[in-house]
């Protein structure tokens, strides 16, 4: 083999370069399912701030259905601190404005009540987020358990199909690769129906991608399915390209999923 001559069969290996979503108010998805927590957080008389009681409010529904964008999208308009509620300091800085706490419900207890507290006498409004209304978390201070049950939480629904149609076109672009419409349709028909399985299979396609050479088939994205769905990686997958015809984009007719949703 002659020297700097690169072996066919070799396959670019992809980089571990972390995906940054993207959180503005321009790239949001507005849809049936989030209509309502876009009221709430919409400044005006039947939003943000007069309608929240004690100047507080939740955001809750399962992952990747758009809390966190959400909460990016106020605290740019408002000027608010975004904290991490599992990182939530014991002693919270002075209230400064209004905050807005993402996975509220993994924060420990004594600091997530401080803060309440302190953004209360502070007159200053609050929003969190998780994947329960506050009324249902778990918690041993009588205190924050009380306050908690007074907070208003608004669900983000379930997606509909045109709304996990658009999700899944808009993940890929954002990662800059192009993947035939109708194989972004075999794929969606089969997953199971939530945001947070666009989002894998969107990593996932983007890591199929770049072993494939660039090229998404069905037989890629069938890999993909596979990988996701199984219990562990099966024969002829992604590494392999499959066997399946790369030209047959006939949609199935959608199958009722017993597969758990596969969460980021």
């Amino acid at each position: 083999m002659r020297t700097g001559a690169i072996p066919a069969t070799w396959r670019q290996l992809p980089l571990p370069f972390a995906h940054q979503p993207q959180f503005s108010a321009a790239d949001f998805l507005e849809a049936a399912s989030n209509e309502e927590a876009l009221a709430w957080l919409a400044p005006g008389a039947h939003g943000w701030p007069a309608a929240w009681p004690q100047h507080r409010l939740a955001l809750w529904g399962p992952e990747g259905c758009g809390k966190t964008h959400l909460l990016h999208v106020w605290a740019a308009r408002t000027g608010a601190r975004l904290l991490d509620g599992p990182a939530l300091p014991r002693e919270p800085e002075p209230p400064d404005g209004p905050v807005a706490v993402d996975e509220a419900d993994g924060a420990a207890e004594r600091p997530l009540l401080h803060l309440l507290n302190a953004w209360a006498e502070a007159g200053q409004p609050v929003l969190l987020a998780a994947r329960t209304p506050p009324a249902r978390w778990t918690v041993a201070l009588p205190d924050l358990g009380s306050r908690l049950r007074a907070v208003t939480a608004v669900e983000i629904h379930p997606p509909d199909d045109e709304l996990l149609r658009v999700l899944l076109a808009r993940l890929l672009a954002e990662r800059q690769f192009a993947v035939a419409e109708p194989v972004q349709e075999w794929l969606r028909l089969r997953l199971p129906r939530t945001p947070a399985a666009m989002r894998e299979a969107a990593a996932r396609l983007d890591r199929a991608a770049m072993i494939a050479g660039g090229r998404v088939t069905r037989a890629v994205a069938a890999g993909v399915l596979r990988a996701m769905l199984a219990p562990a990686p099966l024969q002829g997958d992604v590494a392999d390209g499959g066997t399946a015809d790369d030209e047959d984009f006939a949609a199935a007719p959608r199958a009722a999923s017993t597969a758990a949703p596969c969460l980021l």
